[in-house]
């Protein structure tokens, strides 16, 4: 196996030095406009608490960068993966709202043997639909609806040609500076490109958050994919950080955080990758 970490302190430094930035900018405008209220503390609090729950009551727009090596039969295939995420909940009436969670990737793929597999565009788009109480189930908050597999790959090395949909659910606990729980869909393909393999994939995201006195939340999860077509894992082990801050009067979370890959398909990604984020937040 080859390992560039080279490539990857680049990256990583560049991250570094944005978030860096942001801080610092953060920092001068409190220090400008005096110390925060109470209000704006708590305002602060209910942020990070809502953000470490998937299906808040909070419309979000994140933007979640990963970066992966060692693709291909000589491991010199290296991946950039931007999922573009917006999360919007609705409020069907006083005792439910249904979150819309969108996953549309943007991907660049590079250094594969195979010219054709060197491609950039857009992937195909994971949609999902969270049913969910108002209020908790005991001490859990619980979600589940429709997921929908779109064929909206921009050329057919980055997607699948396929139409897919299933179940999706998730179960969290929040208690004090925690939040415990985790993420599950499935989808099938019922129609699309016959001359492409089917779809039949269980997706798993177990997670866990903590969030410090200085709003900084430290993430562990596992986004694992079992193919039932080949029997085979894509399970990353994802952690990292991520600060709240506020610059011209907008809500932000950034962070950045290490993966590394227990598993994955002949020819898929080995060792270490990259997490960047970066969330816009529009509370009411």
């Amino acid at each position: 196996m080859k390992v560039k970490p080279s490539r990857l302190a680049i990256a990583g430094a560049m991250a570094s030095i944005s978030i860096s930035n942001l801080q610092a900018q953060d920092f001068s405008e409190s220090l400008a406009s005096g110390a925060a209220s109470a209000d704006s503390g708590g305002q602060v609090d209910e942020l990070a608490k809502k953000l470490a729950n998937p299906i808040a009551d909070l419309v979000s727009f994140p933007i979640q960068a990963n970066y992966d090596e060692n693709y291909g039969a000589d491991d010199g295939g290296s991946v950039w993966r931007i999922n573009v995420q917006p999360v919007i909940p609705i409020q069907i009436n006083e005792d439910w709202n249904v979150i819309s969670r969108t996953i549309v990737p943007v991907i660049d793929q590079s250094g594969f043997s195979d010219p054709n597999q060197n491609k950039s565009g857009i992937g195909d788009t994971v949609q999902s639909l969270f049913f969910s109480p108002r209020e908790k189930v005991g001490d859990w908050i619980l979600g589940g609806g429709p997921v929908f597999l779109l064929p909206t790959a921009s050329n057919d090395v980055l997607g699948s040609e396929r139409w897919g949909i299933g179940p999706t659910g998730i179960a969290l606990k929040q208690f004090g500076p925690w939040t415990v729980g985790g993420l599950a869909n499935h989808i099938w393909s019922f129609a699309g490109n016959e001359d492409r393999n089917t779809v039949n994939a269980t997706f798993l995201q177990p997670f866990i958050n903590y969030i410090l006195p200085s709003k900084t939340t430290l993430y562990l999860n596992s986004e694992s994919t079992y193919d039932w077509n080949s029997s085979t894992w894509s399970a990353p082990i994802n952690f990292g950080a991520n600060q709240m801050l506020k610059i011209a009067g907008q809500p932000l979370q950034v962070g950045i955080g290490g993966r590394y890959w227990l598993d994955s398909p002949r020819n898929g990604p080995e060792g270490w990758g990259l997490r960047i984020n970066f969330i816009m937040l529009f509370p009411k």
